[in-house]
């Protein structure tokens, strides 16, 4: 009874910061506070004789439970849970400059950030989060997610790289660019060939062997049904992706509001190496 009492105080004094890192790593406050209960359970049935820092051990078990949930996500290739809402404010380690506040450029970036964090894989999530943007130390980070303390370090810079570019991404997300490139694929899901021709330069290049708009438009008329509206390298594009992976990328360039050339790269090594980030539309289909 003693040992469950303490166990009970020593949860409650860390509730606020579970909650918080919970809703973080997954943006919603529902599957939250559903991982943080999941956590309870799985604390109260275990042996806390050897617990000397109860604070880490909480946020190890809070961060394994939302790793499994981001793995399930990824698994079913589910949609975003939705933009992050207003937060419990974070804990802060040091009032010292470092991480954290390179981590709170999420706050002006807003709905940007959450389409990042949904593109990284679940370890680099977590990775990024518990070090960024709650100072959790690397040593600490490794075990949760079966790396050395070194590799949790190159995930969440890996992480890091993709929130720090978020402003960009925004700007380049509202860019008429991508109004041209979104037209372009509603206009090929539909078939609309007149559409197309609107959009296309009459001079217009694609997958190098189709010359004129008329040409590229029947030949994208009814097709791209499952490709994705995205930022490629910063660039508004589309991406067919397979089991979570771009298999194909399609490259646009635009010149005085019509599209003069279409490239599309299919070599799984460049492909690999890309900064991918797709946007949102309510069109696209998900891969």
């Amino acid at each position: 009874m003693v040992e469950r009492d303490w166990l009970s105080e020593r949860f409650a004094e860390h509730q606020g910061r579970l909650r918080a890192i919970a809703n973080r790593m997954l943006g919603s406050p529902g599957e939250a506070e559903d991982a943080v209960q999941e956590a309870w359970l799985r604390v109260s049935r275990a042996d806390t004789g050897r617990v000397e820092n109860p604070g880490g051990w909480l946020t190890t078990v809070v961060a394994r439970v939302c790793l499994n949930v981001l793995e399930a996500r990824r698994s079913r290739r589910e949609d975003s849970a939705g933009a992050l809402p207003p937060e419990p404010e974070t804990p802060h380690a040091t009032d010292r400059a470092g991480p954290e506040e390179e981590a709170l450029l999420a706050d002006s970036v807003g709905v940007a950030l959450t389409v990042v964090l949904d593109t990284l894989t679940p370890v680099e999530r977590l990775a990024f989060v518990l070090h960024d943007v709650f100072a959790v130390p690397f040593g600490e980070i490794g075990p949760i997610i079966d790396r050395s303390p070194a590799a949790a370090r190159q995930l969440a810079s890996r992480a890091r790289r993709r929130v720090q570019g978020t402003a960009e991404t925004s700007a380049a997300a509202r860019s008429g660019k991508r109004e041209i490139v979104a037209a372009f694929l509603a206009a090929s899901r539909n078939g609309d060939f007149a559409a197309l021709l609107d959009l296309l330069d009459p001079d217009a290049v694609a997958v190098d062997d189709l010359r004129g708009a008329e040409a590229v438009a029947a030949f994208f008329s009814g097709r791209a049904q499952a490709a994705r509206l995205a930022l490629v390298e910063g660039e508004p594009g589309a991406v067919w992706s397979h089991q979570g992976s771009p298999r194909a990328v399609f490259a646009f360039t635009v010149d005085n509001g019509k599209i003069t050339r279409i490239a599309v790269d299919t070599d799984p090594d460049r492909l690999r190496d890309l900064d991918v980030v797709y946007l949102a539309t309510g069109r696209e289909t998900q891969p």
